[in-house]
């Protein structure tokens, strides 16, 4: 992750929490949960749901006419107890170009 930086009108960040109130859940939570279940090996139900999406997120500093936007997405979920951050990124949509950042000294991978 880096900062991303909108002021230039170039992309868009969307939204949406999911209820998991009523016995009808969405398959987003039922995608989360089983996520979670698979990779951590414990048993998950979501009490609250929510994901973010950057679409064509430009890098900081951002031009009016940037082509090397990014598009990613962060789900963040909790059953009360314990809270889940998944990171999930496009296949291909990360285009920043790391060399013109303004941190040189850039780690990319996953703990």
């Amino acid at each position: 992750w880096d900062d991303a930086d909108f002021s230039q009108g170039v992309g868009t960040t969307w939204y949406q929490e999911y209820s998991t109130l009523s016995s009808t859940r969405d398959p987003i939570v039922n995608d989360v949960e089983a996520k979670i279940e698979k990779y951590l090996n414990i048993p998950y139900e979501a009490k609250w749901t929510l994901k973010v999406t950057w679409e064509k997120a430009p890098a900081y500093p951002s031009l009016q006419n940037d082509s090397q936007t990014s598009t990613y997405q962060v789900v963040l979920t909790t059953d009360g107890n314990r809270s889940f951050a998944l990171l999930l990124y496009q296949d291909g949509g990360m285009r920043w170009d790391y060399t013109k950042l303004a941190a040189g000294n850039v780690l990319i991978g996953f703990s």
